[in-house]
């Protein structure tokens, strides 16, 4: 019966931490820059983002952006919730609108 115990507890353990994974992902944002050409626009905002990892999000902010015609100069940090409310009157139209 002791081992039916340990293998339980081992798969309780990994489901909590599999669930923490899940919930940290959703709390990782970016803040970058963009451009348009012709006339040339910039603008600097803030996205929520899949993974908290720089170049993965440097892929996913790209991808977002060249759909509405934005080319992605540079994403700045990758950063968890609690650096959105400093970030808000910077990125104006840009906070979280892609």
């Amino acid at each position: 019966m002791r081992p039916m115990k340990q293998i339980l507890s081992s798969l309780v353990l990994l489901a909590l931490i599999s669930l923490g994974t899940a919930a940290a992902a959703e709390d990782c944002y970016a803040d970058y820059k963009a451009k348009k050409d012709n006339p040339l626009r910039l603008h600097y905002g803030v996205m929520q983002v899949s993974s908290c990892g720089k170049g993965q999000a440097n892929q996913e902010v790209a991808q977002r952006l060249k759909g509405s015609g934005w080319t992605l100069l540079n994403v700045i940090s990758v950063f968890g919730s609690e650096g959105l409310d400093k970030r808000k009157a910077n990125a104006g139209q840009f906070y979280l609108r892609y």
